[in-house]
């Protein structure tokens, strides 16, 4: 096994108060920080911790594929790794969620031999549930994010929640918008009429960055959805239209069964 090292740990989603112990630990005693987190404050925050700490940020460019962008930022990550140093990125919420950077960096320090792993914090989706006062185990949840939900087909269980995730960017094949377009979620709308009444109430959402802030909870209709304000951290909510229905067949087989 060669000197060099990454972790990639999540701060969480609230500044200071969803970091763990062990993440902190890392940030501290590592050679470099490399920081991708939702806000200047939080960056300021984490270079309290380590001498030295680089921003993934301008790495990002309007019109510029994202793709590119990741695979420059695992460089980055990577080339230090080789120089023998202890490496820790630091993300915003949890490493491994919503992040491509993390888990292609892990997967290729490891195949250059290096020692690599993941430590969890807090996301987007624990805060959700904690928000919103959704239990997951009660009706169920489906996960996507929407622009692979309107590129593929989905069989949909309107019994259960679906939670469609940067919603702001649906139908963006070039990965470079960081804006919504009226014109796209005009097509997501439509898709989801093929499940949903166009008067079903959903929920658009955006979690606590910053302690002084306020959390997103607006109730909509689906048919306004492609005229409401959308950011790259707004979540669609969907909850269930209609009632569980029960499975009589497996209910009469497991009955059948007991002792």
């Amino acid at each position: 096994m060669q000197t060099g090292s990454l972790v990639c740990v999540g701060t969480g989603m609230t500044l200071g108060s969803h970091i763990s112990p062990l993440s902190r630990s890392y940030i501290e005693q590592a050679d470099v920080v490399f920081v991708l987190v939702a806000d200047g404050i939080t960056e300021k925050w984490i270079e309290q911790m380590n001498a030295d700490v680089r921003s993934l940020q301008p790495y990002y460019l309007e019109g510029k594929s994202r793709m590119i962008t990741y695979r420059e930022m695992v460089a980055a990550l990577l080339a230090e790794v080789k120089a023998g140093k202890k490496v820790v990125g630091a993300f915003y919420g949890h490493p491994g969620v919503f992040a491509w950077v993390p888990h292609n960096a892990i997967k290729q320090a490891r195949e250059l031999g290096f020692k690599a792993h993941m430590e969890p914090g807090i996301s987007a989706e624990d805060c959700l549930y904690a928000d919103l006062g959704i239990d997951p185990g009660t009706y169920g949840c489906q996960h996507y994010e929407t622009s692979q939900f309107m590129f593929y087909k989905r069989r949909i269980d309107t019994g259960a929640y679906l939670i469609l995730w940067q919603v702001a960017v649906a139908g963006d094949r070039s990965l470079s918008k960081f804006d919504a377009s009226s014109s796209y979620l005009k097509v997501l709308v439509e898709l989801l009429y093929e499940n949903y009444p166009v008067e079903h109430d959903v929920i658009l959402y955006e979690a606590v960055a910053l302690p002084f802030q306020d959390k997103r909870v607006e109730s909509i209709k689906l048919k306004d959805l492609y005229s409401s304000h959308l950011d790259m951290k707004t979540t669609l909510v969907i909850p269930p239209a209609k009632k569980l229905e029960r499975n009589v067949e497996v209910l009469r087989k497991l009955a059948s069964h007991c002792v």
